[in-house]
């Protein structure tokens, strides 16, 4: 069975909102043979990273940058998991209240460099959660997972 491995740093009721979106769309019953496995950012492990078959990484930005959780992550599996995940599917979302580009492509480029490959445009939520903006987070759950799909 496929891992899907859902990281995420989800200190407010906004950035949960999010995450259980992602979750859903992961979980959907019509995608078979993928299990969700979901870890805070700052329990995340290289061992968790190593079992996965793809990603999907979830933030707040602050002040302009990925939550200093995420970027822990980043820092505890860079050169561990070195060339093991290369070519990782993954995907992203970013909630903040003011600029969440900073933060979009710090990501973007750590993944760059360990060799990711992304597969679904990140989702940028500025405020509180709208439909569109869950819809959006389902449809990065649910094309992160379907890849992986049997």
């Amino acid at each position: 069975m496929a891992v899907l491995l859902i990281v995420h740093h989800t200190p407010s009721p906004a950035t949960q909102e999010l995450l259980d979106a992602v979750v859903r769309g992961a979980s959907d019953p019509e995608i078979t043979g993928v299990e969700v496995r979901r870890r805070a950012a700052l329990a995340a492990t290289a061992s968790d990273l190593l079992e996965a078959d793809g990603v999907v990484l979830g933030t707040p930005a602050n002040i302009g940058y990925m939550s200093g959780a995420l970027k822990h992550f980043f820092d505890q599996v860079y050169y561990v998991c070195g060339d093991d995940t290369r070519k990782l599917p993954y995907g992203a979302y970013v909630h903040g209240n003011q600029g969440v580009e900073g933060a979009v492509k710090a990501i973007g480029a750590i993944a760059s460099g360990m060799g990711w490959e992304q597969v679904a445009a990140p989702v940028e939520v500025m405020g509180a959660p709208d439909r569109a903006a869950l819809e959006a987070c389902w449809e990065l759950g649910a094309t992160v997972a379907a890849g992986l799909s049997d």
